[in-house]
């Protein structure tokens, strides 16, 4: 019989939860599975020392997979789109939210020594769906607590928690539902973050180091093409997507950002009305009403979203898996916008600068809508990493892989 215990991976994903845990135990994670080609991929170039399974996680024997090694970590990271709140009104499916019963199946054909699961906060709220195929609000809940149960019943203990991936060094405000399930009688750890507000007075007396901006992540070099500019010289140049045509509501919420960042007054007429004195759109802009003496102002808008600007002096809110950021610069006369790159989204989950997005395993070129796509639904790797130095020490190398945050 094997002796040597393995960690396994359940949706996969990208590998963003298989980072994290190479970071805290030195090695790439045994076994990965995930049903998605593009996915195990990914996967795939940055893991190549892990078993790989493309293949739907119900059709995945954990036993024969396991080939008879205990199994010290099983990780589950099951699609969260059909409990997301981002999901809004729209019909979800019971199947889809099923999927996490995979875990409990793993516990009975192998019992992992450790479970983790991670998922939206709303997956406490897991319960039936009326005809509509909407959550049912008279049984929220409710299959959440009967999953909580079955682990419990075949003798894990079972813990949750939210955690913010910027408390863990990662620039992003990321907040997700933890759980850890174990057998092994062993107590579950919850280790605090080492980062903080920098306002806080855990970082000012020295105790937290303050959260990383992401600013830090970004490439300021890469140019920012006008606003009022139809060419796209740019963007064939440096391959950036620039954001054109804007609706007035974007534009209205760029000049809020521009004004709330870079003071005020500050570049043009604007008013309540929507409506810009003096000029068109498509033109430069044309009426300055105060000097430029502010420099370089750059922030983050959420291109997709009616939410606010952002300072890039603060981690980022949520990435997607559909783009959604652009970064906006402005020095007094005119104004630049880009979306984000995919590098800079995966940066800015807490990937590491040499993780392999652009490419394949067999060196086929990974479109970026795919690369964006497996960045949103990545998990930040600082988390699990944090996770499984606290819970599983003994088979965590010292100190760990640690990736710096690029």
């Amino acid at each position: 019989m094997p002796d040597r215990e393995i960690v396994v991976d359940n949706f996969a994903g990208g590998g963003g939860a298989s980072t994290g845990i190479e970071m805290a135990i030195g090695r790439s994670v045994d076994i990965a599975i995930n049903h998605d080609p593009a996915a195990i991929a990914m996967h795939r170039a940055n893991h190549p020392g892990t078993k790989h399974y493309t293949e739907d996680v119900w059709k995945v024997d954990p036993a024969e997979a396991c080939e008879g090694h205990q199994v010290a970590l099983a990780w589950f990271s099951p699609d969260c789109k059909h409990f997301s709140k981002a999901k809004g009104g729209k019909p979800v499916s019971q199947k889809i939210r099923g999927l996490a019963w995979v875990a409990v199946k793993w516990a009975k054909a192998v019992r992992p020594r450790v479970i983790m699961l991670e998922n939206v906060e709303e997956f406490q709220d897991w319960g039936r769906l009326t005809a509509d195929g909407r959550p049912d609000q008279a049984h929220k809940g409710e299959t959440f607590r009967r999953f909580v149960g079955k682990l419990e019943k075949m003798g894990y203990q079972v813990e949750y928690k939210l955690l913010r991936a910027c408390d863990y060094g990662a620039p992003t405000f990321r907040k997700r539902f933890f759980l850890i399930a174990r057998s092994d009688g062993n107590e579950i750890i919850w280790p605090d973050g080492d980062y903080d507000d920098p306002d806080s007075l855990e970082t000012a007396v020295g105790m937290k180091k303050p959260w990383v901006p992401i600013r830090d992540v970004l490439d300021l070099s890469l140019p920012c093409p006008s606003i009022f500019d139809d060419s796209d010289t740019i963007y064939r140049k440096y391959g950036i997507r620039a954001v054109r045509p804007l609706a007035e509501k974007t534009m209205k919420k760029i000049l809020q950002g521009v004004e709330k960042f870079g003071g005020k007054p500050f570049l043009i007429q604007y008013h309540d009305s929507a409506e810009f004195r003096g000029q068109d759109l498509d033109r430069p802009i044309a009426t300055v009403d105060a000097s430029n003496r502010y420099g370089l102002v750059r922030f983050l808008t959420e291109y997709y979203s009616s939410a606010h600007n952002v300072s890039i002096d603060r981690p980022m809110p949520t990435a997607t898996t559909h783009d959604r950021f652009a970064l906006v610069e402005t020095d007094g006369m005119d104004i630049g916008m880009r979306m984000l790159t995919p590098r800079e989204l995966f940066s800015g989950q807490g990937f590491p600068a040499d993780y392999i997005i652009d490419t394949d395993a067999d060196g086929k070129e990974y479109p970026k809508s795919e690369q964006v796509k497996r960045c949103g639904n990545a998990v930040c790797p600082q988390v699990p990493a944090a996770l499984v130095r606290a819970n599983l020490p003994e088979i965590c190398t010292k100190g760990g892989v640690m990736h710096e945050t690029p």
